[in-house]
């Protein structure tokens, strides 16, 4: 057992950011899933366009709150209906193209400057296109919609996780899939879907195609489920990263006198830095946490594990990466400072070549911090801490 830590304060002095500050910053988002973050006026344009009739209402504010409202419901049926809504939406070349186009100008709005966004492209078939053919439709709207916002004055890149359901039998033809495109935008392969009953090993054989091809891969796991998923992931699988991961808590002993114990699974988590993928709103909405400041990120990002921020569904949610940032913010005090290491910590994560990675934070990252905490300096008029 190791030795016990002492836990400070996270994020306490100055240089706590304003709402305005928080969005122009640079982030870098590693969780977000495609079919969970769409408009709700690109919901109601394309149902009507492709003949969907089953939209509880046409009426994009009242459809909006009707997604958010049933995903805070606690219903698991209520939850899982807004993903039918959305996936019947997305079932065309077109609606496709449309769909990512404006995930990558809508990320691109808040902020974010590099992106890893997941989709499952076995639930886009019934309008009678091949699994390629998704992929190549999701890929042309996030070049389109990194182009337009460009056009607009921001920068972002994103890179597509290709994700199995865990549920279903496609992971390995999904892996070949997510491997025969990996040099025109994907990334890596994700499985996602419900964990009780469905332990990654299910799918192993994909996940040792996957190291065959020394290709890149995480695992949603430790969100609904607890140590096991976790092990199993890492353990058997080899996964890169953990997708949410917060059970991880589960293997960490805060005492009455304020010190800490990490169990052998958590601290083979934080020796071996493996990234938790962590989406706070999302994981009050799964009761996987109670509250903002309850969240066990508060916790791990003290004990410096690889913890980074994301949102998962952003329609589901209402939530963006300003918007959790700023939860964080108010619930832990986080400062500039805070938000960078979250920052970086995500882009030293992402499934991209080492020399890109380090070029994104050394270039955009670091620099656009720079010049926040600059900007906050000569507005406090302090000259420094």
């Amino acid at each position: 057992m190791e030795k016990q830590i002492p836990v400070t304060t996270a994020g306490t002095g100055p240089r706590i950011p304003t709402p305005e500050q928080i969005r122009r910053a640079p982030k870098v988002l590693l969780h977000d899933h495609l079919d969970g973050g769409l408009r709700p006026e690109t919901v109601v344009e394309l149902a009507a366009a492709t003949g969907y009739e089953g939209l509880p209402t046409t009426d994009v504010k009242e459809l909006g709150e009707w997604f958010r409202e049933a995903a805070d419901s606690g219903s698991l049926v209520r939850y899982l209906e807004t993903f039918a809504h959305t996936c019947a939406v997305m079932q065309t070349r077109e609606a496709l193209i449309k769909v990512a186009a404006d995930c990558a100008e809508d990320l691109a709005a808040d902020g974010v400057v590099y992106a890893e966004v997941r989709y499952a492209p076995e639930q886009h078939l019934e309008g009678g296109l091949t699994l390629d053919e998704v992929v190549e439709a999701v890929q042309e709207g996030f070049r389109l919609g990194e182009a337009n916002a460009r056009a607009a004055g921001n920068r972002i890149r994103i890179g597509t996780l290709i994700t199995a359901m865990r549920h279903a039998a496609r992971s390995q033809e999904i892996a070949e899939l997510a491997n025969r495109h990996r040099d025109a935008g994907v990334v890596g392969f994700d499985i996602a879907g419900a964990e009780a009953g469905y332990p990654p090993t299910r799918h192993q054989a994909a996940f040792d195609y996957l190291k065959g091809e020394n290709n890149h891969f995480t695992i949603h796991a430790g969100e609904a489920f607890g140590l096991p998923s976790i092990w199993e992931a890492l353990q058997c699988c080899g996964a890169d990263r953990l997708g949410h991961g917060v059970r991880i808590v589960d293997d960490i002993t805060v005492n009455e006198d304020g010190g800490v114990e990490l169990g052998r699974l958590a601290a083979y988590v934080r020796d071996k830095r493996i990234p938790l993928e962590m989406c706070p709103t999302s994981n009050l909405q799964t009761a996987a946490a109670t509250s903002y400041a309850e969240h066990p990120i508060g916790l791990l990002s003290r004990l410096k594990f690889r913890v980074t921020v994301n949102t998962d569904n952003r329609l589901m949610s209402g939530t963006s990466m300003s918007q959790e940032f700023g939860h964080l913010v108010e619930a832990f005090g986080y400062t500039l400072g805070d938000m960078e290491w979250f920052t970086v910590n995500a882009m030293k994560s992402a499934f991209l070549p080492f020399d890109e990675r380090l070029a994104m934070i050394n270039d955009v990252i670091k620099p656009g911090y720079a010049e926040l905490k600059a900007e906050w300096l000569f507005s406090a008029g302090t000259g420094g801490n």
